[in-house]
């Protein structure tokens, strides 16, 4: 391995939370260093129209807008480099100790984690066809562009009952397709979606696939009719919506960073503070609630407006 480079401040991952905590210290004269990990600008970069971004009145694409904050971190000083992180060690305060592709090392008084989150699909080769084209793990997100038509949601937890409750002030029809023969969300959330007339749930069926040319048109299901009877079900869909959750990307930092039962980052508090001094969290990967982009850029600010904080704290003491 090679010497040890020490840096101020590291930024670890390059999405809207990413970027605007890089752009936050540089302005700062922090010189931060970000490396953009796995996917350069986030799940951003694999959305097509964003529309509800402030500062974009006629909407953008999802890498455009990317590249926009890319561009705007980068003049005011950012250190933008590609790199995954593999491994870390913040047992020592003030000289956290992170390797990126197994071979640098880097020293950092400061960390911003700004490492995201991964939707979860069923790992259907037409899913991955239509991603961008019908198919979307975000309702908040995508639900626009699906208005006055027809649309499924996958799950039957409390995110899959959210999704189709949005989805359902905006579409003709919302399907929910549950595999089991019961909704496993809060009773609360049960309850509003057995109310709402424009939503149908399929229970015990599974997709089989996701059926269309350029843009989805419909899905084809497979319902349990009792073992080991099966039969396929056609429906006609203009959007199909995963509500099966988030896989936060934390997994290297739990050694060190308290998360809750799904990994995801626990924070203080109205704060991006997390257990260890000088770690802070930002963007998905300590937002069980908002996944936004704009949630995301601003808890990049609160962490970098921290961390110039606590940095001048230790440069007094």
């Amino acid at each position: 391995m090679s010497d040890i480079e020490k840096v101020k401040c590291l930024v670890i991952g390059s999405g809207p939370a990413g970027y605007t905590a890089a752009i936050y210290a540089a302005r700062a004269n922090l010189n931060p260093v970000l490396y953009q990990g796995l996917q350069p600008g986030g799940q951003l970069t694999i959305t097509t129209d964003v529309e509800n971004f402030p500062g974009y009145p006629e909407g953008v694409t999802g890498p455009d807008m990317m590249e926009d904050i890319r561009k705007q971190a980068e003049r005011f000083g950012t250190d933008n480099r590609f790199g995954i992180v593999t491994s870390v060690n913040f047992s020592a305060p003030m000289h956290h100790r992170i390797v990126i592709d197994d071979e640098k090392e880097i020293e950092a008084q400061a960390v911003i984690i700004a490492t995201g989150a991964t939707a979860k699909y069923l790992g259907l080769e037409s899913e991955e066809q239509f991603k961008g084209s019908g198919v979307s793990a975000c309702a908040t997100c995508d639900g626009f562009f699906y208005k006055g038509l027809d649309v499924a949601v996958v799950g039957g937890g409390d995110t899959a009952c959210e999704e189709a409750l949005y989805l359902a002030g905006l579409c003709k029809k919302v399907y929910m397709i549950v595999r089991k023969n019961y909704l496993r969300a809060s009773h609360v959330m049960k309850a509003r979606v057995d109310k709402t007339p424009n939503i149908e749930i399929l229970f015990e069926h599974n997709t089989k696939e996701v059926t269309g040319d350029d843009i989805v048109t419909g899905a084809t299901l497979i319902k349990r009719m009792g073992e080991p009877d099966e039969t396929e079900v056609k429906i006609n869909i203009d959007g199909f919506f995963l509500g099966i959750g988030h896989t936060p990307n934390s997994e290297i930092f739990r050694e060190y960073i308290e998360t809750d039962e799904e990994g995801y980052i626990k924070t203080i508090p109205g704060s991006a503070k997390t257990n260890i001094e000088g770690v802070f969290a930002a963007g998905d990967v300590q937002d069980t609630i908002y996944k936004q982009a704009v949630t995301a850029a601003g808890t990049g600010c609160m962490a970098a407006i921290e961390m110039e904080r606590y940095l001048a704290e230790k440069s007094v003491s």
